[in-house]
């Protein structure tokens, strides 16, 4: 479990009427002293559902970016880690010196763990070594984390003495629909992964897409109530809307024979419940998620982010 205070999870029950859940910045200010920034890298792992092992196209709404649109180029680790500087320090208050930023190196695109170990320690020691790196945080599959993965990870975590954070895609509890987007393993696969991360140690984030088709309001809900009893307890989560792009296999289904989607304000009620549902300790990492613009398809809502996480943040407060 994270490492958040008593004390701030007694207050956090005392405002929960009114706030409702406890976010990713709230929690990093109690845990580390300050706000602390991601840093989108990549690791240069592909994807067992791209590279034929399971298939070739990926997940169904996956980009050709494999979820790291965002991600600096692939290079040298300090060379990433300078380069997404470059445009995170553009965000953050001159009155916070350089020297005093702390980061999270975020290996986002495609499987992290999908990969030769001895070239995944080295990759991964270099982010963690850096002075500035205050956490590890890999993007993966449930099925890709075989016990020598899994251990070269902890012994990084023991010997930086950083936290490492593993992200599993999960997106939904319901088989019908992981077959239809073609997810490529079934629960079982995560409950399994997810257990023996928790074993050793991990802290344990995990993705949740909101609006996938064929999926009711209640399907979506059953999934974040699956969550929010598993035991050992969840450490995170990140509520991501369902985001329609150019060029995926979602595109096409769509274009075919289109399905509902959420409105913003469909979308907000829905966060609220979803969030209601989770225990006071889960952290929230995300409530929407960003689609690139040049690549957005549906909603065209999600695009102006500032009004969608206003329109959240209201909705929170009257809930």
């Amino acid at each position: 479990m994270l490492n958040i205070s008593a004390e701030y999870v007694k207050r956090f029950h005392y405002e929960r009427l009114t706030m409702h859940y406890l976010s990713f910045n709230d929690a990093m200010r109690d845990r580390f002293g300050a706000k602390v920034y991601r840093l989108s890298l990549q690791s240069g792992c592909t994807c067992p559902n791209r590279d034929g092992t399971l298939g070739t196209g990926g997940c169904t709404f996956c980009s050709e970016g494999g979820s790291g649109d965002f991600a600096a180029p692939f290079q040298p680790v300090k060379d990433q880690i300078a380069e997404a500087r470059k445009r995170v320090d553009a965000k953050i208050p001159a009155s916070i010196a350089a020297k005093d930023r702390r980061y999270i190196a975020y290996f986002q695109s495609y499987t992290n763990t999908y990969g030769d170990v001895g070239r995944l320690r080295a990759l991964y020691s270099e982010a963690l070594a850096h002075p500035q790196i205050a956490a590890l945080d890999l993007g993966t599959r449930p099925d890709c984390l075989p016990p020598e993965m899994i251990a070269m990870l902890r012994d990084l975590r023991v010997q930086y003495k950083k936290p490492v954070w593993i992200e599993l895609g999960l997106q939904t509890i319901h088989e019908e629909t992981a077959r239809r987007i073609r997810r490529g393993y079934e629960l079982i696969v995560f409950e399994d992964a997810y257990r023996r991360l928790k074993e050793a140690g991990f802290e344990v984030i995990v993705h949740v897409i909101l609006g996938l088709p064929g999926e009711t309001r209640e399907d979506m809900l059953e999934t974040v109530r699956y969550l929010s009893v598993l035991t050992p307890p969840l450490d995170g989560i990140k509520l991501q809307l369902l985001h329609i792009l150019k060029g995926t296999e979602l595109a096409r289904e769509y274009e075919a024979d289109p399905f509902p989607l959420f409105t913003l304000d469909s979308y907000c009620d829905l966060v609220v419940d979803c969030l209601k549902l989770l225990p006071p300790e889960t952290v929230v990492h995300r409530l929407t998620g960003d689609g690139p613009k040049r690549l957005l398809i549906e909603p065209q809502w999600s695009a102006g982010k500032k009004r969608v996480l206003n329109a959240l943040s209201r909705k929170i407060r009257e809930a």
